[in-house]
């Protein structure tokens, strides 16, 4: 089944990674369009499990007819940082073999000119993840405060052109509405001085409206410490990251939960020894030329590895 589907990005690395056992338990926190969890289904036998979200309406229809006759597939309809809730209600706290976060947006995500990602393509200025909840991209950038606008830019996309851009984002609003993919990425590129021949000046922008807008890195810092708690001894938790912010995130969750809470130097030494919650299991993992040149997306992906300790 795994063959039928678009190859996701480092679908051998994450396999290897996971260390799947045919009858265990497994989370696939974005389950997209079942790439990885298809590869994860082939490997199971009929006791083994694999519980997955998505947040896309899309993804849970495409599923619906994909792996409609897959009894080893519970699928959920959500964000993964509601894991706990569900891990408790299957039963399955402390007993998960290996959870998989596949961070960001979504190949089919990008490719559809309706969602409203890509600034390649023209299309409305949406980028909500789920599209029947919460506020579209346009509808923020209609009422937030250039300060805001700005700040957004700088603390999601580390855009350094941030005030120039919301400035001129709010002079535009005032005369006419943004409410295209073309029309944002248009003014970015206006406003932006000497482009970067490899990249697109909007690039940054839209990286950030997308993470602010679908509540990105908070609902990662939530579901991090949800996994853990959900892993048997021995489990494993593999992250794939497309940009820094969130690798920065899982690499600093990860060397937390290994060296334990950090006193400042007055203070007396813990009683007892800490006792690691996660050790990192390798380095951070990219894909070789082979796979970026199949697919230009994994270029700038990154697998980070932890297990919990036995």
């Amino acid at each position: 089944m795994a063959d039928e589907l678009h190859r996701p990005v480092l679908l051998d690395q994450v396999l290897d990674a996971l260390q799947i056992r045919p009858d265990g338990l497994y989370i696939d926190g974005t389950f997209g369009r079942g790439g990885h969890a298809a590869a994860v289904l082939e490997r199971l036998d009929a006791q083994g499990r694999l519980l997955a979200f998505d947040k896309d309406p899309a993804a849970l229809e495409f599923a619906a007819q994909r792996f409609a006759d897959e009894p080893r597939l519970d699928l959920r309809y959500g964000s993964f940082d509601k894991l706990a809730t569900i891990v408790s209600e299957l039963g399955w706290q402390g007993k998960v073999d290996g959870i998989l976060l596949d961070l960001g947006v979504s190949s089919p995500q990008l490719d559809d000119a309706e969602r409203g990602f890509s600034f390649l393509q023209a299309g409305p200025l949406d980028m909500r993840m789920n599209p029947n909840a919460g506020v579209s991209a346009s509808e923020w950038l209609a009422g937030a405060s250039e300060r805001d606008i700005a700040d957004v830019l700088w603390r999601y996309g580390e855009e350094r052109f941030s005030r120039r851009i919301a400035r001129s984002i709010v002079n535009t609003r005032a005369e006419n509405p943004i409410t295209t993919t073309t029309q944002l990425a248009g003014l970015v590129a206006a406003a932006v001085p000497g482009h970067q021949h490899k990249k697109h000046p909007a690039t940054r922008s839209f990286q950030a409206i997308r993470i602010f807008i679908n509540h990105e890195l908070d609902e990662l810092e939530a579901v991090l410490p949800q996994a853990v708690d959900a892993l048997a001894p021995g489990g494993r938790l593999a992250v794939i990251s497309f940009h820094s912010l969130e690798d920065r995130i899982v690499k600093r969750f990860i060397r937390d939960q290994q060296r334990g809470p950090q006193l400042p130097p007055d203070l007396p030494v813990l009683p007892s020894a800490y006792q690691p919650r996660l050790q990192a299991v390798g380095k951070q993992i990219r894909a070789d030329s082979d796979e970026i040149d199949a697919n230009p997306r994994a270029r700038s992906a990154v697998l980070r590895v932890a297990e919990r300790p036995a």
